[in-house]
């Protein structure tokens, strides 16, 4: 009978068979376990320290280095008290982490806008119906402050990435706001690269955003589903104006403009 890698001869290949996961890693996983399924609920207290050093049996340095994985992946945070409460990862911190591994993969312009192209527009319909009125003032509160940025290109970056961000929280579905937020991420460097070397590009985002806006309030779904993929169809002729090859990575686009267009020291 043939042995399985780490019995009997070692394994050929660039990497050693790992047999043991670290113990404050089993602490993590075992609490992540817990909360993802529910059976800790967020709000739920999970215990101090000392309760968790006596019921897994490990000291407290190793309770205390799990403790640190899962409030970096925000599945746990401490109250006022310092207590550890069980906790829903915010959007920003899942986001970053997709955001990361699309770059590692060298995911390209033409990749990212096919899949913007899909789901803005349908973040924008679905606002339509499921906008509060919250959610609709914060729209407004941005389009202001985006008319008044109108020079500064960083600037106006940023507040593209919270208008379509607040556009995904308008459409009412989780999935969309979570399947975006990595992408948003991702634009908004472009973004600021498009306003900095496209005369027109703000004038035309804001112009665009405020029509998408008008259209929410009015609960029109196929207007503001127009003006989205108007927008986004933007974004794309603003590269092909530019001669940018939409086929490199989104990381290389932003590192060559980078360097032709050093900030001032």
């Amino acid at each position: 009978m043939e042995s399985l890698p780490g019995q009997g001869e070692p394994a050929s290949g660039l990497f050693e068979r790992i047999d043991h996961v670290p113990a404050y890693q089993r602490v993590a996983e075992a609490i992540e376990r817990e909360i993802v399924s529910g059976r800790l609920a967020p709000g739920d207290p999970v215990g101090t320290e000392a309760d968790l050093v006596r019921q897994f049996g490990v000291n407290r340095s190793t309770v205390r280095e799990g403790i640190r994985l899962l409030e970096q992946s925000g599945l746990i945070r401490r109250d006022s008290s310092r207590r550890l409460i069980a906790s829903l990862p915010r959007y920003t911190k899942l986001a970053s982490r997709i955001s990361r591994a699309l770059v590692l993969h060298q995911v390209t312009f033409r990749e990212l806008w096919e899949v913007t192209n899909a789901l803005e527009p349908l973040s924008a319909e679905l606002a339509c119906t499921h906008a509060t009125p919250d959610v609709v003032a914060a729209l407004g509160e941005n389009i202001a402050q985006s008319r008044k940025a109108l020079g500064n290109p960083k600037l106006l970056s940023e507040l593209d990435t919270e208008f379509h961000a607040l556009i995904g929280k308008a459409s009412g579905n989780r999935v969309l706001q979570l399947s975006r937020e990595p992408l948003g991420l991702l634009f908004q460097p472009t973004s600021q690269m498009l306003g900095e070397e496209v005369d027109t590009a703000a004038d035309r985002m804001v112009e665009a955003h405020t029509r998408v806006y008008e259209a929410i309030k009015a609960g029109d779904a196929h207007e503001a589903g127009l003006w989205m993929r108007r927008h986004v169809a933007d974004y794309r002729r603003g590269f092909e104006r530019l001669a940018k090859d939409l086929g490199q990575p989104v990381e290389r686009l932003y590192h060559d403009h980078i360097s032709a267009h050093p900030p001032p020291s």
